[in-house]
């Protein structure tokens, strides 16, 4: 396993993170532990979930997935062991305050986090959504307490915009607060806004990016591949993405390696990149992140990557102006 620092923080996690979104929805307890068991003995220390996942989209049940992993570390006992995030915005409740980020809600919200976690303090806690309903010195004003209260450790945020990056940093500077120090949004070869604000923020202000949706929701995992050995010819959610997806896949198989790991190991490449987040539902799954770790891209291979998947042409404004 490689490591590196939890943005510019002192935290030193695993260049891979365990997303435990399809825990109890996609999977269930026992397959958990096995993924998790996995994850450990290859090094994983960074572990990412959040409070709605088993609820919403993600199935019936909110807080399932924190709960499976907080059973998981009451069992093997290793909870000092890792960094834990969870994050908080999401609906929790049928009431006006079991959601967004205002004081009330995420001060109760994480208490109960810590409840189906089974831990006293969350590692990294993350805001999951920007709020713009409420007041930034609110918002940070109740997580510097939280901090100072031995609840969370670090603040992070997720899905914010590059100018909300530099507003909750800016307040946090100004009026001595606590800080976010990593982001976690989407990101991967397919989908690279990211670097038209976001990543130059990130990088400004010595963050990590988590990125999420690593494989652009398979599309990056060898989908045309894995259709022709299945004989399923219905591939029309690819739309207009086929033909750079057929590139991308000749590539690979000219390199010789798994188009997943590929995708994984152009990440790890990216400066900004603390940890990619990696979702997996089975053990082979998680084996196949892991190897990516190993995978060393030159940079013509970098390059030739950026040709079949072109970024947004550099960050703002040069990549739209001058």
């Amino acid at each position: 396993m490689k490591y590196t620092r939890l943005g510019h923080s002192g935290a030193t996690v695993s260049r891979i993170a365990l997303g435990t979104m399809n825990f109890g929805p996609v999977i269930g307890p026992e397959e958990s532990f096995g993924i998790l068991d996995l994850a450990v003995e290859n090094g994983v220390n960074f572990i990412d979930t959040a409070d709605v996942y088993g609820g919403g989209p993600w199935g019936p049940n909110e807080g399932q997935s924190e709960e499976i992993l907080g059973d998981w570390m009451r069992e093997r006992g290793n909870r000092d062991s890792l960094v834990v995030a969870t994050k908080v915005h999401g609906p929790m409740g049928d009431g006006p305050n079991d959601r967004g980020l205002s004081a009330v809600h995420f001060r109760a919200a994480v208490d109960a986090s810590l409840r189906r976690l089974g831990t006293d303090r969350i590692d990294l806690y993350q805001m999951h959504h920007i709020d713009r309903e409420v007041p930034v010195d609110e918002v940070l004003d109740a997580f510097t307490t939280l901090a100072a209260q031995g609840k969370i450790v670090y603040l992070g945020s997720s899905n914010f915009a590059g100018w909300n990056i530099a507003q909750y940093r800016e307040h946090a500077e100004s009026r001595r607060q606590l800080p976010i120090v990593t982001e976690q949004s989407v990101y991967n070869l397919a989908q690279r806004t990211l670097e038209l604000e976001v990543v130059p923020a990130a990088l400004n202000y010595g963050m990590g990016l988590l990125p999420w949706s690593p494989l652009a929701s398979g599309q990056l995992g060898g989908v045309l591949r894995k259709a022709d050995r299945a004989r399923s010819k219905d591939l029309s959610h690819l739309g207009a993405r086929r033909p750079q997806i057929e590139r991308y896949e000749a590539f690979a198989e000219q390199n010789g390696v798994d188009p997943a790991e590929l995708a994984l190991a152009w990440l790890l490449h990216q400066p900004v990149v603390t940890a990619p987040v990696v979702g997996p539902r089975t053990a082979a799954q998680l084996t196949g992140a892991l190897a990516a770790l190993e995978l060393s891209l030159d940079q013509a291979q970098l390059d030739e990557l950026d040709r079949i998947w072109p970024g947004p042409g550099g960050q703002a404004p040069e990549a739209y102006a001058w």
